[in-house]
Parts: structure tokens; C-alpha cells; sequence
């Protein structure tokens, strides 16, 4: 089952995130931060939105959808920022169902189009989006801190 991220069960996605940023290697992770920077899409969706994943009422993934903007294109488009599945609960399509909820709610909600990324190492996601009909682009991702 999907539901949206709310103030109520907020909690019972910040043990997810922390996996989620483990699995990145994100060395200073910080569940006060966390919360305060999650509860953002809890609470109004202007700037994006969270799904959490559940099987038989445990939390077993996510994904965060930001809202955003083409210029080439002068259309509303969505990056799907964060895609995760628990590792007990991995191989179930459940990123699948994730993925495809993301890409039905942005087209109700008037977006033209779903944009993510992954570590070029990341292949067995890329398998999945592949078996998606997702496209790959031949654009680099940058970075400048």
C-alpha cells in the first residue's frame, strides 16, 4: 500500500531515510535534521512530496518527488529525488509500484515529466528502470559546493 507522507506518520519514515542515507554512505546523518527537513513535504506539497511504501502496515520504502521546471521544454516537471526499499523487503516491485505511482500522480497534477538519477555503479536499479521504459539522457550531473 501507498500513502502520502503526513505529519502523522512522519516517524515511521525517518528509520527509512537514515537506511536510505547509510546506503549512501552519508557520514554526519542526523535524525533531528531529518525530521525538520522532512517535515517540509509533510506538511504542503508546493515544493514536493513523499510516498511511503508499506507491507502489512511496516514501512518498507519510499520516494520523495520535487517539484520544479523545464526551461528547454517551458513545462512543469517532477525529479524523483529519493527511491529506496528496505533490504527485507527488496525484490518484491515494490521500487517498481514506487516508481509508477510517482510518474501517475505528477501527470494528474498537470507535470510533463519524471527526471531522476543513480550512481552509475547503482546497476541493478538501472536494470529496473531500463525494464521501465525509462530513457537515459545524455546529460552529466555536476555538483559545486
Amino acid at each position: 500500500m501507498i500513502e502520502r507522507v503526513t505529519p502523522a506518520n512522519l516517524e515511521e519514515l525517518l528509520p527509512l531515510i537514515r537506511e536510505y542515507q547509510q546506503f549512501y554512505r552519508v557520514t554526519d546523518i542526523d535524525d533531528d535534521r531529518n525530521r525538520r527537513f522532512f517535515a517540509q513535504f509533510a506538511r504542503s506539497s508546493e515544493r514536493g512530496v513523499q510516498h511511503l511504501y508499506r507491507v502489512d502496515s511496516q514501512p518498507a520504502g519510499f520516494s520523495t518527488l520535487y517539484f520544479g521546471f523545464s526551461s528547454a521544454a517551458a513545462e512543469p516537471v517532477a525529479v524523483l529525488n529519493d527511491l529506496y526499499v528496505s533490504a527485507d523487503f527488496r525484490r518484491r516491485g515494490i521500487a517498481t509500484e514506487l516508481i509508477r505511482h510517482a510518474s501517475a500522480y505528477i501527470k494528474n497534477r498537470g507535470y510533463t515529466r519524471l527526471n531522476w538519477l543513480t550512481q552509475k555503479s547503482n546497476s541493478r536499479a538501472q536494470r529496473l528502470y531500463d525494464s521501465l521504459g525509462a530513457r537515459k539522457t545524455e546529460w552529466f550531473f555536476y555538483s559545486l559546493e
